[in-house]
């Protein structure tokens, strides 16, 4: 019996259509990780206005519309089970919800045979506040990581996120902003899709789950942040979206790769006090990019950022104050002040970039 060799996986591509039937037709276990933003459900029965009489921008599509959680379920059942049969025995799915939907999600993914890793809280920084003044501001979401099995070697960079997160264990509480300012994709003026999910969370997930030259399929593309930080860090993406106009989106967004903005260049006074700025948070929110080259404010030195925020420096590793140091020889070093990025010709000490991220996530 001669045996043929399957056909290699189309990489690097948005599939317009239904994301069942498009993951349906992808070859089996050909994915090393699904990261899933399904439609969360809100079942928004009343338009929201804001106190002075102003109409909120919520999640009113048609896509987000289900006739009944039985309706919700059976369409939930359907993807995840389409979603584990590409996946590698080895492989893992994120999967992100609100209250309205995570905990249904949840149960479909312990009935169809995942094994869940760990749920992951991202708080916002800037959460929509809650005008009625009824509930707590909903100020979260709530992600789900789950192997394939309780026997899977999943992959889990821990050294990277530990890096990240300036030699301390990354915790499962994620303080990170929503899209706003220059990252919010809009079309017209308008926003281009009500959901966007900011590249800060899919950097980690991805830094954390993924090698370079990985898989990532996302049954629910929408604008694209999946794949636009799939090939920043070097891995492969399959994007599936039903909408045309989200496809647009996404294509023109991956091509240019725009880097994200921040707010002004002030240095916030006064470090006594402050929350503390791992690093590796500047690098995963776009301020400072793998790759970026750091130099002493005598330009004696240099050191090239990697891709968890630990640096290199010829055979060296370490992080910005280890390698700080070592350059000097000495004990230590305040790395955010020694290291520079040069810009339009000058220098720009990397408090500076720590400063605009502490006033994007309200953290002074």
């Amino acid at each position: 019996m001669i045996k043929t060799k399957s056909a290699p996986v189309l990489k690097d591509r948005i599939i317009m259509g239904d994301c069942i039937a498009a993951m349906n037709a992808l070859p089996e276990a050909c994915a090393d990780l699904v990261f899933a933003d399904p439609p969360y459900n809100l079942q928004l029965a009343h338009n929201l206005h804001r106190p002075e009489g102003g109409k909120v921008a919520a999640v009113d599509d048609e896509w987000d519309k289900f006739s009944s959680l039985k309706t919700y379920d059976d369409f939930t059942r359907a993807w995840l089970a389409a979603a584990r049969r590409i996946l590698k025995p080895d492989g893992a799915i994120w999967t992100i919800g609100s209250y309205h939907n995570i905990f249904r999600v949840g149960a479909a993914l312990q009935d169809a045979g995942f094994w869940i890793l760990n749920d992951i809280v991202w708080r916002k920084a800037n959460p929509m506040p809650n005008f009625k003044g009824t509930r707590f501001t909903n100020a979260h979401e709530t992600l789900i990581w789950a192997a394939k099995s309780e026997t899977a070697k999943y992959k889990f960079n821990y050294h990277a996120m530990k890096a990240m997160n300036e030699e301390l264990q990354m915790r499962s509480d994620w303080l990170i902003p929503i899209c706003t300012g220059g990252e919010r994709l809009k079309t017209d003026g308008v926003k281009a899709h009500p959901t966007q999910k900011p590249e800060a969370l899919l950097y980690r997930v991805l830094l954390a789950c993924t090698e370079p030259g990985d898989l990532i399929v996302d049954p629910f593309f929408g604008t694209g942040t999946t794949g636009a930080v799939a090939k920043l860090l070097g891995r492969h993406f399959i994007g599936i979206e039903r909408e045309e106009k989200y496809v647009k989106v996404a294509e023109s967004r991956i091509a240019s790769l725009l880097p994200l903005s921040g707010g002004d260049m002030a240095v916030t006074q006064g470090k006594r006090g402050e929350t503390r700025i791992p690093f590796g948070s500047l690098v995963e929110s776009g301020l400072v990019r793998p790759g970026t080259r750091l130099i002493d404010p005598h330009r004696r030195h240099q050191a090239e950022v990697r891709a968890d925020g630990s640096l290199s420096m010829g055979s060296k590793t370490g992080s910005i104050h280890q390698l700080g140091a070592a350059a000097q020889g000495l004990p230590s070093c305040n790395g955010w002040t020694f290291w520079h990025i040069e810009e339009a010709g000058k220098l720009v000490p990397l408090d500076a970039k720590r400063a605009v991220y502490r006033a994007s996530v309200g953290a002074a």
